[in-house]
């Protein structure tokens, strides 16, 4: 038997998957669409995230590396080739140069939050502390970070009206944070990882099971 050659390209419209919904949620926030139409990109410091993507748009494109113009330090990169891709991205909102303009998103109810789950990963924070104020105070936020105002705005709405959440947005710099204290985030948290199977940072994961745990909450 010859050797098999390399996947062809995708030509079929893209079928909206939690997968693909995670995958556009890491592309939204550390992705970038080039001007040509066709070429996609994600550097990422952690290889994980790359090989997720990998593995969510069934890709087989090799991981290289990228020098950054602000550190001088080389980090992974995925760099690709997909016009079917592409143009879906487009068609629910993404564009290139996309950092301080993009708005909301056509994401599926029934998705959003595996589109949400990629985007703390490639964008997202969660952190936990004691507070001093209060005896056996432990106090955790879930946050969700964009360059765009009207992106976070959009992303508020969307989490209030699904679970009926608000949290808060604030401006950090040159960039708009929406917050989710305590009771609220772990609503959201619960809904991001329905189960121990999906795709997701395994270090944000554990950090954040960690951090419920010693409340004696858990995912």
């Amino acid at each position: 038997m010859g050797k098999r050659g390399p996947k062809p390209k995708r030509k079929e419209p893209l079928r909206q998957t939690p997968e693909l919904a995670y995958a556009v949620g890491l592309l939204v926030t550390d992705g970038c669409l080039s001007s040509s139409g066709r070429h996609i990109d994600l550097t990422s410091k952690d290889v994980e995230q790359l090989n997720n993507l990998k593995k969510c748009l069934e890709i087989k494109t090799k991981i290289s590396y990228k020098t950054s113009s602000y550190t001088n330090k080389k980090y992974p990169r995925l760099q690709f080739s997909d016009v079917v891709l592409y143009k879906f991205l487009e068609s629910i909102g993404m564009t290139p140069a996309k950092t301080k303009t993009i708005g909301k998103l056509d994401i599926p109810d029934k998705y959003f939050f595996d589109f949400l789950r990629g985007h703390h990963d490639g964008d997202g924070c969660f952190y936990s502390y004691w507070d001093p104020r209060w005896k056996s105070s432990f106090m955790y936020y879930l946050t969700f970070i964009s360059a765009s105002k009207k992106h976070v705005l959009w992303l508020q709405d969307k989490i209030k009206v699904l679970l009926v959440v608000a949290g808060r947005v604030n401006k950090n710099g040159s960039l708009y944070q929406l917050r989710f204290a305590k009771k609220e985030s772990l609503k959201i948290l619960k809904k991001m990882y329905p189960n121990k199977n999906v795709v997701c940072l395994s270090r944000k994961r554990l950090k954040i099971e960690k951090a419920l745990g010693i409340v004696g909450e858990s995912l």
